[in-house]
């Protein structure tokens, strides 16, 4: 173990993350963990010396004792949670970041996406299921996460193996020329590559080019939407409108209908042709006003300002910038923060301007020795600043601090886009089948 400087070393003793107020009334859980798993989970590491736009707090490193990289990251109260390609999910315990628990390791394929809300975590599998696992309070790390059951169910198999009409005309075309069993309508034909949860229901994204809606009363599927034409990387959902984001170059804005009705496409936000969209985010300012961003294969960073109400909703391009040299895998927002990760192995960081609306870049930070391919981020009201974790395909976790405040010391270009910065140059190695050429 390098030896540190004594300011790294105090800033690895002190709580990472002072609780936020938007995650205090979640479970909590009083169990500690095992000696070997406390040493594996935040053992002090050489770090990057602090930037004027962030500190580097800690490095965990092969994070997953399963094998494989860091496909995703997801808050869950006072966890962090964590999954890789070898299919198996880690629960880190705040503020110290100790491995609280392993679970979801048994073969079903890598985990592409997590989401938690309400007592529950969501995993999205490489198989085309959705896992549900139930977060109880207990003192034991190992029932702490408990799989209640894989979408589709089998209650839902029987119900609807009989009927013709519950079969997917696509994928039951597409099985039949490769020799495969038909697949029902509620049945994912290929890997989950995304999640959202939103007003009572979980939305999943496929590269089977649907999005299916499942109500989580009861864990039914309620819908299927043919979204795409290609692979859907993305998708994210805010007051009650659904944001795709596909590698077939479009993101679109779906709506609920009334009275629970079917979803209905409201818009067409971007279509860039050779570009893949790999991640979509939607940011709120304290007046309500809401933007939605996109990040792509291009290395763009786009974003949009939802307009109008009362089904006359509308966006307007607000920004689009040339955020990283090579493609951005992935996109966080917290405030007025905007966080993007990308294969060239940084991370880029920037803030919404209160004038004119155009993002100010803050600085790119390195560290990673792979691709950056997933973020999270929170908001610390108490310490008037956001902590920001990076997975990244060099199996290791980042740990950051940005606090709100900049000075003199960022950089203060204006990287407002204009609305005819629409001819780019598509990548020569993109890969529009994933979201990121670089996946395992």
């Amino acid at each position: 173990m390098a030896i540190m400087p004594d300011q790294d070393r105090a800033a690895l003793s002190a709580p990472l993350l002072p609780r936020p107020v938007s995650l205090s009334t979640s479970s909590s859980f009083s169990a500690s963990s095992s000696p070997a798993a406390d040493a594996a989970a935040a053992a002090p590491m050489p770090m990057p010396r602090d930037t004027a736009c962030c500190k580097a707090l800690a490095v965990l490193r092969d994070a997953h004792p399963g094998g494989g990289s860091v496909s995703c990251l997801s808050l869950c109260g006072e966890f962090l949670l964590s999954a890789s390609t070898g299919a198996d999910i880690v629960a880190w315990q705040q503020p110290d970041l100790r491995r609280f628990a392993r679970f979801g390791h048994g073969g079903e394929g890598a985990v592409k996406a997590l989401a938690a809300s309400g007592g529950r975590v969501f995993s999205a599998h490489q198989d085309g299921r959705v896992r549900v696992w139930r977060v109880s309070r207990c003192y034991r790390s190992e029932n702490a996460f408990k799989l209640v059951t894989a979408l589709p169910t089998t209650r839902d198999y029987l119900g609807k193996v009989f009927r013709q009409a519950s079969y997917d005309g696509a994928a039951q075309q597409s099985r039949r020329r490769r020799g495969g069993r038909r697949r029902l309508w509620i049945e994912h034909a290929d890997s989950i590559s995304c999640l959202a949860l939103h007003d009572g229901n979980v939305y999943s994204g496929s590269w089977d080019k649907t999005l299916k809606v499942w109500r989580m009363a009861d864990l039914r599927c309620v819908e299927s939407i043919r979204a795409h034409d290609d692979a859907i990387n993305a998708v994210a959902a805010d007051a009650g409108i659904i944001y795709s984001a596909s590698a077939d170059g479009r993101v679109k804005a779906w709506e609920k209908g009334k009275a629970g009705g079917s979803h209905s496409l409201q818009g067409i936000l971007i279509a860039r042709d050779g570009v893949s969209w790999n991640a979509v985010a939607v940011s709120a300012d304290g007046g309500g006003r809401r933007r939605v961003y996109a990040a792509g294969s291009d290395g763009h960073l786009v974003g949009w300002d939802r307009l109008g109400g009362g089904g006359e909703v509308r966006w307007s391009l607000a920004c689009d910038v040339k955020a990283h040299a090579m493609a951005v895998l992935c996109l966080c927002v917290a405030g007025d923060l905007v966080c993007t990760g990308s294969a060239d192995k940084t991370m880029g960081l920037w803030r919404r301007q209160t004038s004119g609306g155009g993002l100010a870049r803050i600085g790119a930070v390195g560290g990673h020795e792979g691709p950056v391919k997933c973020l999270q981020a929170s908001w610390c009201r108490a310490s008037n600043g956001c902590m920001v974790y990076s997975g990244g395909l060099d199996k290791s976790i980042r740990v950051w601090w940005v606090p709100s405040g900049q000075n003199g010391d960022d950089e203060q270009r204006n990287e407002k886009g204009t609305k005819d910065d629409h001819d780019h140059k598509p990548p020569s190695n993109a890969n529009p089948k994933t979201a990121s050429e670089f996946a395992p």
